[in-house]
């Protein structure tokens, strides 16, 4: 499959969605792989954007009808790169494709789901609420299509969703495959994923289902999270009168990540502005290190600092516990006042830090890394884009997959040259 006219991108959030596209649509074949069973990445799981606070829908609804109506552009779900071989303008990728178990006959129904009596933890929502075993990976997905998870799916032994199917769209015996394609470049556009808070002992992440990660805020804020948009405390399902944002939950920290995940002051930030439509009588505290907002975005950071019950400390967070009358109690040393402080609040939410997702699994290949699992420039013909690269912001990171594309069109163009 493909030719040495092909670009292959791996990864199908914004930036592998961009490096597609703008590579598409200017004459060239293009392959995207995504390891889910849809495309849109962290993005898709997003509220809101910083600092117009616009929903991402809009953006993501374009970048779909553009690769949709394009037919250069190629798509495979549940696919994971094994292997890669071959120098630029000449690589051979080995890709395992996961069956969905749904063909294209789908129509999204779901009657199918309506039939199935297994439940699952739902990841998307980090495991808020749950769906059947038979689901739609999000309200916007695309493909539009259904998938089974195979792990809790009893297969043929159940089949009642099989039956409810009027289209014929579902196939229990669909395989796992193997595909070889023959490619002139590679973008890996594989994103991000946040920090694991339970390694964070003194924020007592996972001792109190009240204090929460960043990432689960955006799903609590979401009209198609677990709570449909509505902030409310996880342990009973009460409106929290006041909220503490913890920074730098993992990073800059030399026993974690020692570096700086860029977006995560923008991300409270917005989150502050969450809590405060929802509750404008709320107290809000922020506890932060240094406040980052660069260039423009210092009027969204001001605009947030002056909210009324909006308290944003320049301090450490060194412990959080559970008071018996179930608040959550912070020590905090606050720099400007020189003294410890002990707030105690309904809610706590962690901003952990962005880890590169291609860290774990490094893809065998001419690929280089730096100390922390994020792509560096290597051999020409592979280049990494976005999160992959470095902890960025959305805007950053279409910016940054642009020029992949473009880089992996210069080797394309050389490839056939020195062919």
């Amino acid at each position: 499959m493909g030719s040495q006219n092909t670009i292959l991108v791996v990864g199908g959030g914004i930036s592998g969605m961009t490096s597609a596209i703008e590579a598409a649509e200017v004459g060239y074949d293009v392959v995207l792989i995504e390891q889910s069973p849809c495309l849109g990445g962290r993005v898709s799981r997003m509220n809101r954007y910083f600092p117009k606070l616009c929903a991402p829908d809009c953006g993501l609804e374009i970048n779909f009808r553009r690769i949709k109506l394009n037919p250069r552009v190629k798509i495979i779900t549940q696919a994971e790169v094994e292997n890669i071989s071959g120098t630029e303008g000449n690589y051979e990728v080995t890709v395992k494709v996961t069956p969905r178990k749904i063909n294209d006959n789908c129509t999204a129904c779901g009657k199918c789901v309506d039939a199935c009596p297994v439940e699952r933890p739902n990841e998307r929502n980090y495991g808020l609420d749950k769906t059947k075993a038979i689901y739609l990976p999000s309200v916007m997905a695309f493909p539009m299509k259904y998938v089974i998870d195979t792990e809790v799916c009893p297969g043929s032994e159940c089949g009642k969703c099989v039956s409810a199917c009027e289209y014929n769209a579902i196939d229990l015996g669909m395989a796992e495959e193997k595909l070889t394609l023959n490619v002139g470049s590679i973008v890996v556009a594989t994103g991000w994923k946040p920090y694991d808070a339970s390694k964070l002992d003194n924020l007592a992440y996972g001792k109190s289902p009240n204090i929460i990660t960043n990432v689960i805020m955006e799903r609590l804020a979401a009209i198609d999270g677990p709570t449909q948009g509505k902030i409310i405390r996880p342990s009973d399902g009460k409106e929290p009168a006041s909220i503490a944002f913890v920074q730098c939950a993992g990073s800059r920290d030399q026993n974690h990540l020692p570096y700086c995940s860029g977006v995560c002051c923008m991300g409270s930030l917005k989150q502050i502005n969450y809590v405060k439509e929802q509750y404008p009588d709320a107290q809000v505290y922020m506890f932060y290190i240094d406040l980052r907002a660069q260039g423009y975005l210092e009027d969204f950071l001001q605009a947030v600092q002056v909210r009324e019950g909006v308290s944003l400390i320049k301090g450490k967070v060194a412990k959080i516990s559970e008071t018996p009358e179930g608040k959550l109690k912070l020590e905090v040393e606050d720099i400007a006042e020189g003294n410890k402080i002990t707030p105690e609040v309904d809610m706590v939410v962690l901003a952990t830090g962005l880890v590169p997702s291609i860290a774990d699994a490094k893809i065998p290949g001419d690929l280089t890394f730096d100390d922390y699992g994020f792509i560096v420039p290597g051999a020409p013909g592979i280049y990494g884009a976005g999160c992959a690269k470095r902890p960025v912001d959305v805007s950053s990171s279409v910016m940054d997959a642009t020029g992949a594309a473009l880089k992996a069109i210069q080797s394309v163009v050389a490839g056939g040259t020195n062919g």
